[in-house]
Formats: structure tokens, sequence, C-alpha cells
């Protein structure tokens, strides 16, 4: 397989906000925020919606419920065990794909289920099995699958196949891989088993996107995202960025609609009480701020010097900022917009005391700064 051109790839997002995005320590969302933020993932053009775990209680069932009562174009899948009764709760939401959900690391099986491989084998038999007999689409999640054996998650992947089941999740659920190991671990089982694969990144290293996009890289054709990267511990991949990543850095076009990134971040800050910083990748209100002279000048001329890409594509705007690292072509733009017009001389004039001001506050000036300024020195300079 090519991994170097992405382009005709079909590559699906399972958008997990609802489900590890709400498991965010203290986070917490309505039936009401629930039902808005999946519309808009399904507006935007989302393929899938994880949307929650069934078998936490009748509130939980009544909002999955009232999700598939949505008729959304999205596939809704829901998280489980891989435990008869959780699928039941979820067939009973009315949910017709499922993520079945085991330990599959020897970390895990011996220190959190105190069980061995062999019962993990037949466990997945077990629930693959009624799963089946219900006629529903399975992924099978493999959790701490970073930390397994490679070659029990080959065999995993087989009883998975020869079961009907869909496709398998490797689950980086501590966010320990880097994107080589994420790369050479995917490509290993992409090799071996006829399996459509999925990736299931975590942020605790900094990396959950770069890995998700390796693991694309490497042959997996789903992967799971977060708006605003929600998530356990440090969060998941972050949808806007894979998005964007995809696009830009592999040129691999999902179909969203990106123009609504912007409002779909503020959305779920909003509804999580996680407002997103100004500097968030993608989506922040001010990532296409420029102060440097260099950089302002060269954006002035043409964007593309110093802009991957429109900021538009996303919903945002650019911002000019003045302050101590200004040059004389970002300060006479920036005040022609505002109405005031210098030759270059005054310029230079104005610009000391812009980078003075700045210096002593620690901050770019205000547009009413620069207005009060701007009308001082244009009173003292005539003649």
């Amino acid at each position: 397989m090519d991994m170097t051109n992405l382009g005709d790839r079909q590559v699906v997002i399972d958008d997990t906000t609802l489900r590890d995005g709400e498991q965010t320590a203290g986070v917490v969302f309505t039936l009401a925020e629930k039902k808005q933020i999946a519309r808009l993932l399904d507006q935007i053009g989302v393929g899938e919606l994880e949307c929650g775990i069934p078998v936490m209680g009748e509130e939980e069932r009544r909002g999955i419920r009232a999700l598939v009562d949505m008729g959304l174009e999205a596939r809704l899948i829901t998280w489980n065990r891989a435990v008869v009764a959780d699928i039941q709760a979820s067939i009973d939401c009315g949910i017709r794909a499922v993520d079945i959900s085991l330990s599959v690391s020897d970390i895990h099986i011996a220190g959190k289920l105190r069980k061995s491989r062999q019962w993990v084998r037949d466990q997945l038999r077990r629930a693959l099995e009624f799963c089946k007999r219900h006629d529903l689409y399975v992924s099978v999640g493999g959790e701490d699958a970073s930390r397994a054996d490679l070659d029990f998650l080959v065999e995993l992947m087989q009883i998975a196949r020869d079961m009907g089941a869909e496709r398998f999740r490797f689950c980086d659920t501590l966010g320990i891989l880097d994107p080589f190991g994420t790369y050479q671990k995917i490509s290993y089982l992409a090799a071996r088993v006829a399996l459509d694969l999925e990736v299931h990144t975590h942020n605790d290293l900094g990396m959950a996107t770069a890995n998700a996009i390796a693991g694309i890289r490497a042959g997996a054709r789903f992967v799971n995202t977060t708006v605003n990267g929600l998530g356990e511990r440090a969060g998941n991949a972050a949808l806007e960025e894979v998005v964007m990543g995809l696009k830009h850095a592999c040129g691999l076009d999902l179909g969203i609609d990106t123009s609504r990134l912007v409002e779909l971040s503020r959305l779920v800050g909003k509804a999580s009480c996680r407002p997103v910083p100004e500097w968030k990748a993608v989506v922040g209100e001010r990532v296409f701020s420029h102060e440097s002279g260099l950089h302002a000048d060269g954006v002035l001329k043409n964007p593309n010097n110093y802009e991957g890409f429109d900021p538009a594509t996303v919903g945002l705007q650019r911002h000019l900022v003045l302050g101590k690292h200004s040059g004389s072509q970002g300060l006479t733009h920036r005040l022609q917009e505002l109405g005031f017009e210098l030759n270059r001389i005054e310029a230079v004039a104005l610009l000391d005391r812009v980078r003075s001001i700045s210096q002593r506050n620690k901050r770019p000036l205000t547009d009413g700064e620069l207005i009060n300024l701007a009308q001082r020195f244009c009173r003292l300079a005539e003649p």
C-alpha cells in the first residue's frame, strides 16, 4: 500500500466526543447539549458518532434513544464491555452498531481482569456470537493494545474476522506511543489480517493527533477523535486537528465542512465548561495572529507566505497584532484600517512608541490605545 499519498483513501471518522469526551474528568453534557453536538457533527459530515455507554443506567439509555430518534445520517455506535448484558442494553436503545471492548495487554489481563489470554479469546467469541445473532455491526475494541503482544492481537483479529466483526480498534489507552511506533504496529497488523483497523489515540505525551495520522498512513481506515481533544486525562486526538492535518499534510480531504469547525469547537467548549484556549491549534481565536514585523509584512504581501491555509476555511479571521515585535508595514496597515494615513517616516517614529509601550505593559496595544497614540502623534506631527 502506498502511504506517501493518501488522496484516494476512504477514511471514516468515529467521533467519540459524546462518549470518551464526556469521560473527561468533571465534564457532563445535558441531553440538549448532546443533541446539539450530535446534530452539528452530523451536519459537517462526520460519518460515525460514538454516543454513550448504555449499561451505565437508564438516564444514559434515555439520552442514547433520543439520539437514535433524531434520524441522523451518521452511524451511531455505543461502547460496551464484551459482555452480553452490555450489548443487550445497546440493542434495547435501538442501536445497531457496537464497540465491544476487552483488555488485551498481559498487564491488564493479569493485573486488572485477573484472567488469562484464553479467557479473553473465549469472552470475545461469546460476545461476537451474541452480536452476530442480533445482526449488529461490530468493532472489537482492544483496550491497551499499544502494550499488547502483537501476535496475540493478530489472533484476536483473526477470531473477530472469522466471526463476522467489521473492524478492530487499536487503542493506545495510555497515550504512550510515538508516531513511528504507531506506524510499525498498525503496519504489522494490517499486513497479517484482512480486517479493517481503527486507531484510538490518547494525548498523554502530546502525540495523539500525530499517532492517529500515523495509524491512518499505516493502513487504518477508521479513526477516533473528540472535539477540542477532550477525553480521559490529557484527552484524545482532536477532530479539528486530524481533519486539517489529513487535508493539508497528507492530501486527504475527508469531505468535512471545515468552515464550521470553530462553531463546533465553541459549542463543545461551552457545553464542557472547558473554554477553548486562544492558541489552540486550528480553532484557537488567535492562531492566525501575526505580530513579528517579518511575518506581518509577508502576510500582507501574500497570506500564503505565513499561513498554511486560509483562516476562513475553519471559520476564523486573521489578526495583525501591534506590539514589541511589530514592523512599520504592519503598523501602517492597521492604522489605515482605523482611518489614519501615515508616511514611512511617521510610521517608523510611531513604531518606537508602540514597541516601548508594549514592552512596558507586557502585551500588545489595543485598538483604543493605537487610536489614542495616533491622534496625539498626528497632532504633534502637524507643521
